[in-house]
């Protein structure tokens, strides 16, 4: 296979017969010297950004403590995002036998301000001492946290170790395990292929919840203003805990009485729908009720004033009654055996069968002067006023006591027009003196009463109301 080359350059041209040959010393000195140069530019060049990158601000030394040190050793990193951003420079035990780890933070992120947390943490399983220090820095807007400052104890967390993992498997952690594996072999045991069936829709199952979450965290706004709300619901419902914890009582009292009435419950159950049918029958016939008790209404509005009236004039007599119905109470039902009227009405009927029995001919007499005592019965007021005020109306009184006058009053005088006295005859004196008033209504012996209570009118009694003093 024939092969082509490239043309040669064209050879440089003979010097000429006479000339000597350049020397090719100072063209190696000249680039020499300029590498020199670009070395020591490159090496400030990296000086500057070390100098910019670690040197900044010096950056600040904090103070953590922690329960242990957590297998921590001097010179570990203090990351932010899986990024190093410190070192750990000390590490002592305190007096109360806790971790004080000293870190070095760089000047990019100091200083710290309220709110950081730091965290023991495991990169990775490669070594036994692979530990660094995870910072989680706080807001910008809280307060700085001066260099040197310790911070507080709630801002530290201790790394869990597979030892501490495996030390939770005590004798008798792993006992209650092995009882659960036992159990849950029991409780699986012949339902082999049910499992496989209720397997065979775990996954749908988990595509339709991962489904839900999705729906349900699509609209993020509205779900954070969800759980905004619901926070401050369950934080009010936890202030009135005591109220909660009370009413969760009673329910559980209430549904206790409910369950104990299981047969009136079942009853009523089974009544409900005939119920709810009358119910609907009532619910139909309410608009025309409403109408005539909306008519009734606007017919008893001119009524309501002298209704406030009369109830203002009432109040006094409520008041004034009130002692009264509670004496007259007392009389009609009264705590203990035979000491009220109750009592004496109980027993009337047995005292009327008893003398019925011994006394025939009582009984009959009673019988037969009913009409004739049923006369004086209205009258009684009238009798029992004589009998108290007798001594007071037609009497004076002196150092023995009262005693009854009749002192006959013969006027001579009479008031004429006027307002002169003219002389009377003996006729003239008696004109105003009534005689023959022996049928008297009861309480006609006084003037009438202004609400005309008195005197006192039937048509079974045989008294004249026009008889009045």
């Amino acid at each position: 296979m024939a092969t082509t080359s490239p043309p040669s350059p064209p050879a440089a041209p003979p010097p000429p017969p006479g000339s000597r040959p350049l020397p090719a010393g100072p063209v190696r000195s000249s680039s020499r010297a300029g590498r020199w140069i670009a070395l020591a530019a490159l090496a400030a060049v990296v000086a500057a950004l070390s100098y910019i990158v670690f040197g900044g601000k010096g950056g600040a030394d904090y103070q953590l403590v922690f329960p242990e040190a957590g297998q921590l050793v001097k010179g570990d990193q203090v990351q932010v995002g899986g990024v190093p951003v410190g070192t750990i420079t000390n590490i002592v035990l305190t007096h109360d036998f806790k971790a004080r780890v000293t870190i070095h933070v760089d000047g990019s992120l100091t200083p710290l301000h309220e709110g950081t947390l730091t965290q023991v943490r495991i990169p990775s399983l490669s070594s036994v001492a692979n530990r660094f220090i995870a910072l989680t820095p706080g807001p910008n807007n809280l307060p700085a946290i001066p260099s040197g400052s310790v911070l507080p104890t709630g801002a530290t967390k201790e790394v869990v170790d597979l030892d501490k993992l495996f030390n939770t498997l005590d004798p008798r952690t792993r006992k209650g395990l092995q009882g659960f594996i036992q159990g849950s072999a029991q409780q699986y045991a012949g339902a082999g292929r049910a499992l496989g069936v209720s397997t065979e829709y775990f996954p749908p199952s988990l595509a339709a919840a991962n489904h839900f979450f999705a729906e349900l965290v699509r609209d993020q706004p509205v779900f954070t203003h969800f759980l905004v709300e619901t926070a401050k619901a369950v934080t009010t419902i936890g202030a009135r805990k005591e109220d909660l914890s009370g009413l969760v009582e009673h329910a559980n009292t209430t549904f206790q009485a409910i369950g104990s009435e299981q047969a009136a419950l079942a009853q009523g159950l089974h009544e409900l729908p005939v119920t709810l049918k009358q119910g609907n029958v009532t619910f139909v016939n309410l608009p025309s009720t409403f109408a005539a008790l909306t008519r009734l209404v606007e017919a008893s509005k001119p009524t309501s004033k002298p209704l406030t009236t009369l109830f203002s004039h009432l109040r006094p007599l409520v008041t004034t009654a009130t002692p009264a119905v509670g004496n007259f109470n007392l009389a009609i039902n009264r705590p203990g055996p035979n000491n009220d009227l109750t009592d004496i009405a109980r027993a009337l009927p047995g005292l009327a069968q008893a003398l019925s029995t011994s006394s025939p001919a009582t009984v009959q007499s009673l019988k037969e002067s009913v009409p004739i005592t049923f006369f004086f019965g209205p009258y009684s007021p009238d009798l029992e006023g004589t009998l108290r005020t007798f001594g007071q109306a037609g009497s004076y009184y002196d150092a023995n006591g009262h005693y009854a006058r009749v002192t006959p009053i013969l006027p001579d005088f009479k008031l004429g027009e006027n307002n002169t006295l003219t002389p009377t005859s003996p006729q003239q004196a008696l004109e105003n003196l009534k005689s023959g008033q022996v049928r008297r209504c009861p309480g006609g012996a006084t003037q009438p009463a202004a609400d005309k209570s008195s005197p006192f009118a039937n048509e079974m009694l045989t008294c004249d109301p026009l008889q009045t003093p």
